[in-house]
């Protein structure tokens, strides 16, 4: 058995680390448009405006309900077929709308339960004062529930980040992508593959390290 070419991984980890950026950009951009709409589907879980509510459901059980992959490929392959409009979608914008809607659904659950674990007293308050169930959430609710679901909500990025690596099935060179290119040239899988691994772990490790951090300042403000 061959040793690892460890020249041929050093060589080929400057060049994987350009495509860091795509990676984080798709993850990025995914993750704001899945916490809109994620906050808005568990407000409407919890009011509950009728009909409205059995759409909300249906869609949260079929972005949970289903894997990842097909959802990317119904939004780049199915969808242009049905819309045309959608003919000229590309690989990242396929893949940003895949990741938004998928962790929009896992998400608006999360927030939901952070939302109904506001002591109840605090509803009852805001209601005493006047204010709209609208000046209700955005002022006293959803403030303190953000807290409750901030160290959930980062491992959903975690896990956006690592789902970015399904983008190369939609033909986009982002980081598990251009490992594949490499390693089909070089024939070296296992290096490639490797390396690439290794900035995966890196990078989660520095999110999870932000998130530690992130929890021990909320817990600090909040015992104030």
């Amino acid at each position: 058995m061959e040793g690892l070419n460890l020249d041929y991984m050093l060589g080929l980890l400057p060049v994987l680390l350009s495509y860091v950026p795509l990676t984080l950009f798709m993850a990025v951009t995914g993750m704001a448009f899945a916490l809109i709409l994620a906050a808005l589907l568990a407000v409407e879980r919890v009011v509950r405006v009728p009909v409205l509510d059995w759409f909300v459901r249906l869609f949260i059980s079929f972005f949970r309900g289903t894997p990842l992959l097909v959802q990317l490929f119904l939004f780049y392959f199915g969808l242009p077929q049905v819309l045309g409009f959608l003919a000229g979608i590309n690989g990242v914008t396929a893949t940003i709308m895949g990741l938004t809607l998928h962790f929009s659904a896992y998400m608006a659950e999360s927030i939901r339960a952070a939302i109904l674990g506001v002591d109840r007293s605090q509803w009852e308050a805001a209601e005493a004062v006047g204010m709209t169930r609208g000046q209700m959430m955005r002022r006293i609710i959803l403030p303190q529930a953000a807290r409750v679901a901030a160290p959930t909500l980062v491992n959903y990025f975690i896990d956006m980040v690592k789902s970015t690596s399904l983008a190369f099935t939609l033909g986009v060179t982002e980081l598990m992508g251009a490992a594949q290119k490499e390693a089909a040239g070089s024939f070296l899988y296992f290096e490639a593959f490797l390396v690439v691994a290794a900035i995966y772990w890196i990078l989660v490790e520095a999110l999870s390290f932000g998130q530690r951090r992130l929890e021990i300042l909320l817990n600090r403000a909040h015992a104030r």
